[in-house]
């Protein structure tokens, strides 16, 4: 992975940056970290997870915020956010109406206001202390960072079922074109340098289980300063993907994918000036 370089900086897929001058729809305050979370129906599970960051964070010296991008619940997700605002954790909640994991992260990406923003999932695989790890990262001069179960150093203290990690060799051995050199696209513990994460999310079409190699595939395509770091990280139960009945749409997923990354703008044809056009240029 190359070392670190200054940013140069639909279909309702694309989630559209906001307006010039308009203030982003995030934390009120600028912050030092966002802390986003994508949740669907996660109103037993939130509010750990929510403790757990928000302790962990008021102890790094920075400030910090973290908000919740409510997929479309059904149940009272936005209301388990209330409460705990309500009891002085810097929390918010948006919403989002185009379901998809990927379509929440990226809602939560571009309407960052803060100068670093990540995403985890609600069950907290990862534990909180590896957002120490992730903004050292940041802080030496990484645009994207990335947690992996995969790389020197990570554990799995629980892991996967048999058929989910034959499904994940299965994907990876696929995908290999788009991911290159990361070894783990599908961890979902991810950070940004806010600019960076802008101008990848902003392009992100996927909102299923490839939203993550797509957001992999972009930030390579810009050139980003992107690095693998080791987590520890544990199964937990309650996944909604299932191998056999979601292999389908994971593979269509993956076939737009490559059309959309491999679309190449059409070629202009020049055309040998004819006597006419000669005389009039001259």
């Amino acid at each position: 992975m190359e070392r670190p370089r200054t940013a140069g900086e639909g279909q309702d897929a694309r989630v559209p940056l906001p307006a010039a001058g308009s203030a982003p729809a995030a934390t009120a305050t600028a912050v030092d970290l966002e802390l986003v979370i994508p949740a669907y129906n996660e109103e037993n599970r939130l509010a750990p997870t929510v403790t757990a960051l928000a302790e962990h964070v008021r102890g790094m010296p920075l400030t910090a915020a973290l908000r919740v991008i409510d997929n479309g619940s059904s149940d009272r997700t936005a209301e388990c956010v209330d409460r705990l605002a309500a009891s002085g954790i810097p929390i918010t909640v948006t919403g989002c109406s185009r379901r998809g994991k990927g379509a929440a992260v990226a809602r939560g990406m571009v309407t960052t206001n803060a100068r670093w923003v990540g995403f985890c999932d609600a069950d907290l695989a990862t534990p909180a202390a590896a957002v120490d790890d992730a903004v050292r990262l940041l802080r030496d001069g990484w645009q994207v960072v990335v947690g992996s179960r995969r790389c020197a150093g990570a554990r799995i203290p629980v892991r996967q079922p048999a058929l989910r990690r034959l499904g994940g060799a299965g994907f990876r051995l696929a995908t290999r074109r788009f991911s290159g050199p990361v070894k783990d696209t599908q961890c979902g513990f991810k950070f940004f340098e806010a600019t960076a994460a802008r101008r990848i999310f902003s392009s992100v079409t996927t909102s299923g289980f490839a939203f993550d190699l797509e957001v992999i595939a972009r930030a390579r395509a810009l050139g980003l300063s992107l690095t693998e770091f080791p987590v520890v990280w544990s199964d937990r139960e309650g996944s909604s993907f299932r191998p056999f009945a979601d292999g389908r749409r994971v593979a269509g997923e993956l076939w737009r994918l490559h059309r959309t990354l491999h679309r190449r703008p059409p070629r202009l044809v020049r055309r040998a000036p004819t006597a006419r056009t000669a005389k009039e240029a001259g």
